[in-house]
């Protein structure tokens, strides 16, 4: 009992400062499924915007409607907007692990100061805000024909997702003893045997973390899918949702917090999924 009662002291200080982040960040999800059930005249309540929190005058469970979600299915190209970012993320991940993984290696594995160089050089690539590359990038895509077109997107994403995704794949090469694969080419196998039966099997934690990453990012993108693609049934989900629920003045909120909340949960439940090796890929560690 004094043993517990002193493993609980121990770990107090731990969720003292743990437990109000969590809140904190826990706080706009619940904001959003609370407002998604709202009435329209519960957003006209002064008591009850959705800047305004009063439990005691707002009784949830008497006003709750699904309407605003079925709305978001039924008068919306939603369902499109969620096919063709899977789509979009999905080629533009194979695209990326194709070009960033035997670029992270070679990077990892060149000799002198070379390769860090180059692994930084390629980093700054990705800083490059999005608001300068779009304008060189709208005529080019014009030219190809590829306007209003989701090979557009994915013509264009991996300019940002392969420098990221190689510059960490690099990091992560580089924790790997190269004796390992001195050993494996001793047994026989050739460099890209060596690779494919040790190298990236040990390297699983760094490539999850580029997937998710990578797909997170096309997700998230905005300015790239609201400039390249114009009719609403092409949209992803980044510019379908501001675009089609915010109409001159009128914001649809309930449906905003369906439409956010809904991929936030897939985005967070993949999150959790692969967390220890999400931390282990972002830390570099490829070894306990």
């Amino acid at each position: 009992m004094a043993g517990r009662m002193g493993a609980v002291r121990r770990s107090l200080p731990t969720y003292l400062v743990v437990g109000p982040f969590a809140i904190l960040l826990a706080f706009p999800f619940y904001w959003m499924l609370v407002t998604m059930f709202k009435e329209d005249l519960d957003l006209y309540d002064a008591q009850n915007v959705p800047y305004v929190y009063n439990p005691i005058q707002w009784k949830f469970w008497e006003s709750a409607t699904t309407k605003h979600v079925e709305f978001l299915f039924t008068d919306t190209k939603y369902t499109d907007w969620i096919v063709n970012t899977v789509i979009v993320g999905a080629v533009v991940v194979v695209i990326t692990l194709v070009i960033a993984l035997p670029a992270g290696y070679a990077l990892a594995r060149l000799s002198g100061g070379w390769g860090q160089t180059a692994g930084i050089g390629i980093f700054l690539v990705y800083l490059i805000p999005p608001t300068l590359l779009f304008l060189p990038l709208s005529p080019l895509v014009a030219r190809l024909g590829l306007q209003d077109s989701l090979l557009a997107l994915i013509l264009v994403y991996p300019s940002f997702t392969i420098p990221f995704s190689t510059w960490l794949l690099m990091g992560f090469f580089k924790t790997i003893p190269q004796e390992l694969e001195d050993a494996a080419l001793v047994d026989g196998c050739s460099r890209i045997k060596a690779l494919v039966r040790i190298v990236f099997p040990i390297s699983l934690p760094g490539i999850l973390t580029v997937v998710i990453f990578a797909f997170s990012l096309c997700v998230n993108e905005f300015i790239y899918a609201f400039t390249f693609i114009s009719s609403t049934e092409n949209r992803t989900l980044s510019a379908g949702v501001p675009n089609e629920l915010i109409r001159g003045d009128v914001f649809f909120w309930q449906s905003l917090m369906a439409a956010t909340l809904l991929p936030s949960i897939v985005l967070a439940l993949l999150y959790n999924a692969f967390l220890d090796r999400f931390i282990k890929g972002f830390t570099g560690g490829a070894f306990r």
